[in-house]
Order: C-alpha cells, then structure tokens, then sequence
C-alpha cells in the first residue's frame, strides 16, 4: 500500500513551520493595524515599525489617497476584467508602461499583475531547455523559483564574489556551447536582506569575454537609488548594459504589481510568452492610475528621497557608533547581525516589542546560518529623529541582555 501523502507532513513540518505554535500571531504572521506610518499598533499596544517597505512615506501620502480612492470609486477593484491578452487591456496600462519604459531608459516596459510571480515567469520564457543559467546564490526566493523552473542546467556563485562568478560564467559558456544555447546572468539590484548593492558594473564587464545577457532584479533599488531614483543601474552607471530591468510597486511605491524593461523585441517577446501574464487578471485600473500617481511624485519631488537618505545615515551612522555590526550595506536596508539561537530571538523580540515598542522584522535559520540572528531595519521617509534615537537605546538594552544569557534562560523557561 502506498504511503498516506500527508504523512510527512505530520512529521516533518519544515524548519520554521516546527515553531507555529509558539511563534504563529506574534513571531510570525503577526498583526499590524493602523494607517502604513512610522508608528503601528500592535498586540494593542504603539510601537515604532520598521518592517515596513514604505520608502517613500507613499502609502498614506494624501495625494496618493485622493487619487486611490477617486480611481476606486470610478473603477472598483474588478475593472478590467480578464488578461490583458483577452480582456484585460486599456490605454491607461499602455500610458503607465511608457512612463515606466522612459524613467529607467528602456525602449518598452511591460505591466506585471505581481513581482514574484512575474519575474519567475520572465525567467521561464527568457530560457530553453538548451540555454544555461548563471545566478547569485543569494537572490530573492521569487528568482531561486523562477530558476526551478529551468529545464537546463544553471550554475551558481558565491554572493557578490566576483571570483565564483568568473569561474562559473566560465562553466556556462563551456556548457552553452555544447547545448547550443545562450546564458543568462540573473542579480538582484539590491539584496534585501543584507541591504547590498549587486555588483552589475563588475558582472557587465565580463560581457565583453561571454556572450550573456543580464536580467536584474531592482525590488529595493527603484525609488531609492539613483538620480531621482531610477534605481541601481543609474546609481552605478550601467544601466544600458542591464538587458532586462524588473522593479516592482511593492515597495517605493506602496502598492502591488510590477514591471518588466529592456529592448521592444525583448520584452514584445516576455508579452507574448509570459504564462502568469496570459492567464491571470490583469493589473486593476485603482493600482494602475495610483502608479502613475506616484510615479509621477518620483519625479517631482525628490525631497521624498531625500529625507529617507537623511533618516538611514542617521540610524546606519548612530547604530555603528553605538558598536554594531550592520555588515556592508551599501543601501537603506539597514540589517543589525547579533549572535544566538531561534529561542534566544524570540525572546529578543519579545522584549523589543513589549517593553521598548519596537518592532522589526527578525531572520534567523534556515534562511541564515544556525547561530546567526539579523533584526532587519527598513527606514523610511516617514520616520523621525526620536524614532532612530529610541531604537538605538533599545538595542543596546537587548544586547547587553542577550550577551549576559538573559534571553537564553527565559526562552529556556518559554520552551
């Protein structure tokens, strides 16, 4: 007889679903009511939020309210109805893919419903069985699933270690030349967790000996980096070199959705091939007229991005010189490495929230190494002086507590 499907999973319910019942409500999937701002509530109680990707203060900005909610009235969150390819298309979609198209100096843009399945999607149809793969091992989960779905082989280096990369481009070309295929390069812009730029200008200068192309994934980028926020490529000046660019709404511009940009034939290409496109509803006529609302605040009001770049320099530079260890972030993803276990965290984090109010996001195992905890910071546009001055005193509260054992013995007591 054959095994029971679920009988695995009564055994074995993953590394992070084995601590559902302790952590489910408040470690994870926790609930934050209130306005999108610097100050939440949460567990009844106010705290400092920073675990919002609110960059630019949009999500709540008025302007950006007036014209969500206009285009909501007008339109309801139904219209259009369909995918684009049947039903789904209008000129406002079109007029929102040329502004995208001119703001990251790319010949044509495309619309994409939602990132994480847009860009998995954009890798599926940009390869064949016969081409090969080169990515970052550290790239979002949304690319590692996009990978997945290669039927070739793909090859992956050590994060930013231009080394790894060189040897491994090495072995695709080797390989593609075998297949008959091409290569494609996948980073990230900006690695969300560790807050790093992707090292494009030293990967493009490999083109010049390998024949790839590069897609890049600019989710913390656009809106934070470059003039005016035109993302990674702009701030290290190789955006022409970048063959696809993938930015998403989710985070600078508060919203939902994506899109895709590059040359027409390419991306006239993903339009027509991209399977979560064809057939999933197209992106709603309230997210797509508030898009270009903010998009248009990108462009006209840079003091947004200028006080988000004032309040990281203030937290990265009052962090560091309160002695802590924020690795080589090199954007406002602000990641605070301490030492210890899954138990200690929760502990921490507790505090933080309970007696501090003080709430960020908290990494730990399996997606960084066992030992290790990161309390991710996601500064923003909203937050204020007094907000950075709080979290720092707090941190250095937690980790005086969490270096004498303190949290140890409570999360031994929690267990």
């Amino acid at each position: 007889m054959t095994k029971d499907l679920f009988a695995r999973i009564k055994e074995d319910k993953g590394p992070l679903g084995k601590w559902a019942e302790q952590a489910e409500g408040y470690y994870v999937f926790p609930k934050l009511e209130g306005p999108i701002s610097n100050r939440m509530s949460f567990n009844g109680k106010k705290v400092i939020t920073w675990s919002i990707n609110d960059y630019l203060g949009l999500a709540n900005h008025p302007e950006v309210l007036k014209v969500d909610g206009a285009a909501a009235a007008e339109h309801g969150m139904a219209y259009p109805m369909g995918a684009r390819m049947m039903s789904g298309h209008t000129p406002i979609h079109e007029q929102l893919e040329r502004e995208c198209a001119e703001f990251v100096d790319k010949e044509k843009a495309y619309l994409l419903n939602f990132g994480y399945q847009g860009i998995m999607s954009a890798i599926d149809a940009l390869v064949t069985k016969h081409d090969v793969i080169v990515y970052d091992i550290d790239t979002h989960a949304c690319i590692i699933d996009g990978v997945r779905l290669h039927a070739g082989k793909r090859f992956v280096y050590r994060h930013n270690d231009m080394e790894s990369f060189e040897k491994n481009i090495k072995r695709a070309a080797k390989m593609a030349e075998k297949t008959g295929g091409g290569i494609l390069v996948i980073s990230e812009g900006v690695f969300g967790m560790r807050g790093e730029q992707g090292r494009l200008k030293e990967i493009i200068s490999f083109k010049k000996d390998y024949n790839f192309r590069l897609l890049v994934d600019d989710a913390h980028g656009f809106g934070t980096l470059g003039k005016g926020g035109r993302g990674t490529g702009f701030e290290q000046g190789v955006q022409d070199d970048i063959d696809v660019y993938f930015a998403t709404f989710a985070k600078s511009m508060a919203g939902f959705g994506a899109f895709l940009a590059g040359n027409k034939d390419v991306i006239q290409y993903l339009q027509y091939n991209m399977r979560s496109q064809t057939f999933a509803k197209s992106l709603p006529m309230a997210m797509v007229k508030g898009a270009l609302k903010r998009l248009d605040m990108l462009r006209t009001m840079p003091e947004l991005k200028a006080k988000l770049w004032e309040n990281t320099n203030a937290l990265q530079s009052g962090l560091r010189n309160a002695g802590f260890d924020l690795g080589t972030t090199q954007t406002c993803i602000t990641p605070v490495f301490l030492n210890g276990d899954i138990p200690e965290a929760m502990a921490m984090v507790n505090d933080l929230r309970e007696n501090h109010g003080i709430f960020c996001s908290i990494v730990v195992y399996p997606v960084i190494p066992k030992g290790l905890i990161i309390l991710r910071l996601i500064p923003t546009a909203t937050h204020t002086q007094e907000d950075i001055d709080l979290t720092i005193t707090a941190f250095s509260a937690i980790r005086e507590l969490l270096e004498n054992g303190t949290y140890k013995k409570i999360a031994a007591s929690m267990m």
